[in-house]
């Protein structure tokens, strides 16, 4: 295959940060080959306020005015019912993300996820409204609590609360957000097991084209690859690719691709957990397709799953434009940057890719 024709190709977990680094990096979204993506809230201050929301929205479409752009709110005690349906009229929002406290970048504001009961008049209203409630899933490590909760084990150890919240809240859409472990994986397959269409679908999870390529040894020692949650062993990098390339429409594609200066990566202490690989998305993820023989099966991963769980309609989009793979080598650069200081390093910088994109007017 020469030439695959991806449609209208989706990220469903962006980060684009503010100010000079989203003046940066937002227009790559639509070099990487997507066109539809999903932004996450987690700023300083997050996004907890329906001005908030619709102000942010208008500065990524004048950087990015081909993108659609799909919106969410920050789970946080700030947030009511009213609110929710509120935004959900309006069309602001498409759902709401959730940050164990503490686990990550921006999540100090975050939530006890041992328990979530406070935020179930939330949970009812979004279920009420067909919003999808995004989890961080990692219960986060606490120094002296007993739990024994470190990196490796935190995704694995959330999983039993995602299993009560799907109880709780059999119609509410969930993501388990980009996903890194086997265990992950077999929960939402259990979870679906008895699914026989796409439309019935209500728990699904994101995968990263970085978890596609990296394990533990990958980021230990290298804090370019250094990311929350952490990539782990090679048998649970085995299971997100088989996921991946399943064909199975409660799999789907988020990069959770997250830029930070390259000064910020490169620290001895206190490095930040992001990978950045928007300028690239879909080439990473058909060097991953391409070497399992699953090319076939990229379009729904990448496009059809994401856009039917969301219920994107055509109306919303902001471009017709459909993207399309094609054979072309390619390398990596070593770093983008704005010229003014702001400098990020890609995903597998210096690496060959066999793939690139272009866009066709349909």
């Amino acid at each position: 295959m020469s030439e695959i024709h991806l449609g209208i190709a989706c990220d469903m977990h962006v980060h684009v940060r503010e100010g000079a680094m989203s003046e940066l990096v937002t227009p790559t979204i639509r070099e990487g080959g997507i066109s539809v993506a999903y932004i996450m809230p987690n700023l300083q201050p997050p996004v907890t306020t329906l001005d908030r929301v619709i102000d942010y929205k208008n500065q990524l479409e004048k950087l990015a005015p081909q993108t659609t752009f799909l919106m969410s709110f920050y789970l946080s005690k700030e947030l009511t019912p009213e609110l929710i349906h509120e935004a959900a009229s309006k069309g602001a929002i498409q759902g709401v993300k959730c940050y164990p406290a503490g686990v990550t970048t921006n999540s100090a504001a975050g939530v006890d996820p041992n328990d979530f009961s406070d935020f179930y008049p939330i949970f009812k209203a979004m279920e009420q409204e067909n919003l999808v409630l995004n989890l961080h899933g990692e219960k986060p490590s606490v120094a002296g609590d007993g739990t024994d909760i470190h990196v490796l084990n935190a995704e694995e150890s959330f999983l039993p609360a995602l299993k009560k919240l799907h109880n709780d809240f059999p119609n509410l859409k969930i993501i388990l957000e980009h996903c890194t472990t086997e265990a992950a994986v077999n929960t939402i397959s259990e979870i679906n097991k008895n699914i026989e269409d796409a439309s019935q679908v209500k728990v699904a999870a994101t995968l990263t084209a970085h978890h596609l390529f990296l394990t533990i040894d990958d980021w230990a020692g290298n804090p370019i690859n250094f990311c929350k949650p952490v990539a782990k062993l090679p048998s649970d990098k085995r299971a997100l690719v088989r996921a991946a390339t399943s064909g199975k429409p409660y799999f789907f594609f988020g990069s959770d691709s997250a830029p930070h200066p390259l000064a910020n990566k490169a620290k001895h202490v206190g490095v930040c957990a992001g990978v950045y690989s928007q300028s690239l998305a879909v080439p990473y993820l058909a060097e991953i397709f391409e070497k399992t023989d699953a090319l076939d099966k990229l379009k729904g991963f990448v496009s059809d799953f994401g856009l039917q769980f969301y219920g994107v309609k055509t109306e919303q989009l902001k471009s017709q434009d459909e993207v399309v793979l094609y054979r072309k080598e390619q390398t990596v650069p070593d770093s983008i940057s704005d010229g003014k200081g702001i400098v990020v390093a890609p995903f597998k910088a210096g690496d060959k890719l066999n793939w690139s994109v272009k866009w066709v007017t349909k």
